[in-house]
């Protein structure tokens, strides 16, 4: 993927009629819902959107995504770096058109007389590639010193249960 940045809007019509594809980087930092997310905002998005039209003459684009984002474990409570990749497959329909006639595997875009925001679009896609609770391989991740089981103490293995009065008072008949 080449290094040029990608262009924050675009029209999918026109590209797909001229089978365009859109190759770059975006400054991860432009992406402030995203970056609420992480530990970190410094880092590069790849992307690659090929946009063309399919054998009914409907607009379609595919997109790529990649990124190395900067967690908080949430085993160890360190850093972690996890490789994000999204790619996704999208028809473009007109605003308030038929979306029934979709192909099955696409995602509907409904699109007006306005551009398409394509740096919203990136955004949507990472967060939902995002895990849920980001963690480190479990062979790699070391729990916080401190959070071991601590070995029972004397006094509790032989304390004894405070109901068993109770079950002494339920035998006793006087009672």
């Amino acid at each position: 993927m080449s290094n040029s940045p990608i262009p924050p809007h675009v029209d999918p019509r026109k590209l797909a009629d001229r089978s365009t594809t859109l190759d770059g980087e975006l400054q991860l930092a432009t992406l402030e819902r995203l970056c609420s997310s992480l530990a970190d905002d410094h880092g590069v998005v790849r992307t690659k959107f090929s946009f063309e039209r399919d054998e009914r003459n409907a607009v379609v684009f595919h997109s790529e995504l990649e990124v190395d984002v900067k967690m908080v474990c949430q085993r160890c409570l360190e850093l972690v770096t996890l490789p994000i990749h999204s790619s996704c497959d999208y028809a473009v329909v007109k605003e308030g058109g038929n979306t029934q006639s979709v192909p099955q595997g696409y995602d509907v875009i409904e699109l007006g007389e306005d551009p398409l925001d394509l740096l919203a679009l990136v955004e949507d896609e990472l967060l939902l590639a995002l895990p849920i609770v980001p963690a480190h391989d479990p062979k790699d991740c070391q729990q916080p010193a401190g959070l071991d089981e601590p070995e029972p103490s004397e006094d509790e293995v032989t304390r004894s249960n405070p109901f068993s009065v109770l079950a002494q008072l339920k035998r006793d008949p006087n009672v």
